[in-house]
């Protein structure tokens, strides 16, 4: 497969959670199922955010390194998308439980940036 096929695929995929995240929002009542609301919220924006990510992600990474090979853009560009949407969902999750301050937001980022570098640095060069 192409990169167009695989990114085609991710972009359904986004519009189509999307989607899902507006029905959850607009059709669950978090006061009659919290649980089933909280999790469909959360498991929708999920799948949105990374594939939203994936797609800047991979066209960002094509921006920025000219000549290179694309598979390797749209890996790269989905573990990334991965992590900044565990960020983003990390960060709603402490405001949820009223414990988000700015260092525990740092402390959050600073800990996924070191799962980066992990991966970053197994990476064959």
């Amino acid at each position: 497969m192409t990169h167009h096929k695989y990114l085609s695929i991710i972009g359904v995929a986004g519009i189509v959670s999307w989607i899902a995240w507006i029905v959850v929002l607009n059709k669950l009542d978090p006061m009659q199922s919290p649980e089933l609301a909280l999790g469909m919220f959360y498991l929708s924006l999920f799948f949105a955010l990374t594939c939203t990510f994936t797609v800047v992600g991979f066209y960002f990474r094509m921006w920025l390194y000219k000549n290179e090979i694309y598979y390797n853009h749209i890996h790269i560009a989905f573990r990334q998308a991965v992590l900044l949407t565990v960020i983003a969902l990390g960060c709603l999750t402490f405001l949820l439980l009223k414990v988000l301050t700015w260092w525990s937001g740092l402390l959050l980022i600073a800990v996924v940036t070191m799962v980066e570098f992990y991966f970053a640095a197994r990476e064959p060069v």
